[in-house]
């Protein structure tokens, strides 16, 4: 009798939960509407620090959290496929440090981003009760530093593309809409680049925190060199 194995037959542990823990996370996206949603990533998503928002918990919280379907599929789709094979070859510890450190440190830069770009406004990197006359401009990008807060696990999931990228970066990939196999160094590069130009080119309508990837790539790439890890393909 022939049997197909499961796609999810391979999954590694830390893997395997990490998938559980951010779909169960995903559930009040499902069943909240909007509004309530909305108020619950104020408590879990990763605000600036000046916010009355913050929370030192939402470092690690905002990473399991997500907003929208397409965020959390593109994001889960990585980690089930990219997930494994690093936790394989580096070890279920090492795998999950290099998960959180890579979420936490990109949030991190993100909110440095974010102070600069409050002090660009305002000469502070915190706002006073005696800042005043404020242009609407200035007042519509303060506005969003203040009261979006970042949320999904994009970041740590940069972090384990670079680190994927520098021990297997000859392992050809096949990507959806290219009909060619790309290796893994070069699919890497250009992510980076692309989120680069993302993040400095500050789209209008673009409310994706591009400096949170690259911030989870960056802590990527300097774990893999911290460790000693040398490249296995």
């Amino acid at each position: 009798m022939n049997s197909r194995q499961s796609p999810f037959a391979n999954l590694t542990p830390v893997v395997k939960n990490l998938l559980i823990i951010n779909l169960i996370c995903f559930l009040p996206f499902i069943v909240l509407s909007e509004h309530n949603y909305q108020i619950l990533t104020y408590w879990t998503g990763l605000s600036y620090f000046n916010s009355p928002n913050f929370k030192p918990w939402q470092f690690v919280t905002y990473m399991f959290f997500h907003g929208g379907w397409q965020h959390i599929l593109f994001n889960m789709f990585a980690l089930f496929s990219f997930g494994p094979i690093l936790e394989y070859s580096v070890g279920p510890k090492k795998f999950l440090n290099l998960y959180f450190i890579c979420g936490i440190g990109a949030g991190l830069l993100q909110m440095l981003v974010q102070a600069i770009e409050v002090h660009s406004l305002i000469g502070s990197f915190t706002l006073y009760p005696e800042v005043r006359n404020l242009g609407p401009d200035v007042l519509e990008k303060l506005s969003a530093i203040y009261s979006y807060p970042v949320v999904g696990a994009s970041g740590a999931i940069f972090g384990l593309l670079v680190a994927f990228g520098m021990l297997f970066p000859n392992m050809e990939l096949m990507m959806l809409f290219i009909p060619i196999p790309i290796k893994a160094k070069y699919l890497i590069i250009f992510y980076i680049l692309l989120e680069l130009y993302l993040g400095f080119g500050q789209f209008a309508g673009d409310n994706v925190a591009h400096f949170a990837h690259i911030g989870g790539a960056l802590f990527g790439f300097i774990l893999i060199k911290a460790w000693g890890l040398r490249r296995l393909q």
